[in-house]
């Protein structure tokens, strides 16, 4: 197999993984009730994803903070009046992955 025919498959299978990953992130998020009040390009009751994956990039401890904010809530991060409650529905494995969907939004 030639070199270059190898490099385009591994892309390729690259661009399907993250395509994998981005929707199971994003059905994750449907069927845990996340989509009421965020989407990921425009601010809705809470802030767009989008924006909060451009807050923490590069942050090395950005999932653990957004998984902190899933499972306890906040208030005031983001400048406005609604605080975020506590999604105690969310398991720490589906609050992690979540938090790793939102981060890998922008890069």
């Amino acid at each position: 197999m030639k070199y270059t025919t190898i490099v385009a498959i591994t892309f390729g299978l690259v661009g399907l993984t993250s395509t994998a990953v981005h929707a199971d992130g994003l059905a994750l998020a449907t069927k845990s009730g996340c989509m009421g009040c965020h989407t990921i390009e425009t601010k809705r009751v809470g802030p767009a994803w989008n924006d909060v994956s451009e807050k923490y990039k590069g942050n090395e401890h950005a999932n653990h903070m957004i998984v902190e904010t899933i499972q306890n809530g906040s208030k005031g991060k983001w400048g406005g009046a609604m605080p975020m409650p506590a999604q105690k529905h969310v398991s720490a494995e589906d609050a992690s992955t979540l938090a790793n969907f939102i981060i890998g939004l922008k890069k």
